[in-house]
């Protein structure tokens, strides 16, 4: 069986979200996350996102450059402070925020990639972080139930793949990225070199290629992401 070349334009891969999706954004602060799909994102300009990341990036950076264009909606993360457009618009009731702490953050993605409808903690029981959410008694002990989180469409940063859509991250850009991949619709990858088929061994497969639709060949990488020396 020949497998399809999944590589395609950023324009066009970005084209095809619409107002009011659901994206999820891989990334650690700047490792993994994909400063040039978010770009693109801004400059097509598509209104009432929900965006899912483990952070809000810094002010000047990612999260904030759609928060500064008006275009989201609805944030869940793990944290924002380091952002102070993002609290600000939160306190002016300008954007929703929902927070849940990383290791549940990263668990209800994972279910969500996994095909489960969500799990059972007693993380967060008796705070307010447990507000709004069902109390569940298993074999005597009472948890939360935390549902798992999906999204229309996933955006990642790889370092390499090949046309099939198999990704390599690299280092500490691996974080987020492998599960939300699973957890989308649709997942779009910009990468920074593309390979022929069969260049990548196994065991640096990452993300298989049947979690990924789309891949953007990078011709160069901006400035951005040189904030981290690797």
């Amino acid at each position: 069986m020949r497998l399809p070349d999944k590589t395609a334009t950023m324009e066009a891969a970005i084209a095809a979200i619409p107002d009011g999706a659901t994206i999820m954004l891989g990334g650690f602060g700047v490792p993994g996350t994909p400063f040039c799909l978010i770009r693109e994102l801004v400059r097509q300009g598509q209104k009432d996102l929900t965006i899912i990341k483990n952070d809000a990036n810094e002010t000047g950076m990612g999260v904030d450059w759609l928060l500064e264009a008006g275009q989201v909606a609805r944030l869940i993360a793990s944290h924002i402070g380091l952002n102070s457009r993002a609290v600000r618009m939160m306190n002016a009731g300008e954007i929703e925020v929902e927070f849940a702490a990383q290791g549940i953050l990263a668990e209800r993605i994972r279910c969500a990639g996994s095909g489960l409808l969500g799990f059972v903690t007693d993380i967060g029981l008796g705070t307010r972080m447990a507000r709004g959410k069902t109390e569940v008694t298993v074999e005597g002990r009472t948890g939360l139930l935390e549902t798992a989180l999906f999204a229309d469409f996933a955006l990642v940063h790889a370092d390499r793949a090949d046309h099939f859509g198999n990704l390599c991250y690299a280092a500490a850009a691996r974080n987020f990225n492998p599960l939300i991949a699973m957890a989308a619709r649709r997942t779009i990858a910009e990468v920074e070199t593309v390979l022929p088929l069969g260049a990548l061994a196994p065991e640096e497969v990452h993300t298989p290629g049947p979690f990924v639709d789309q891949v953007i060949a990078l011709p160069e990488l901006p400035e951005v992401y040189g904030v981290v020396q690797r």
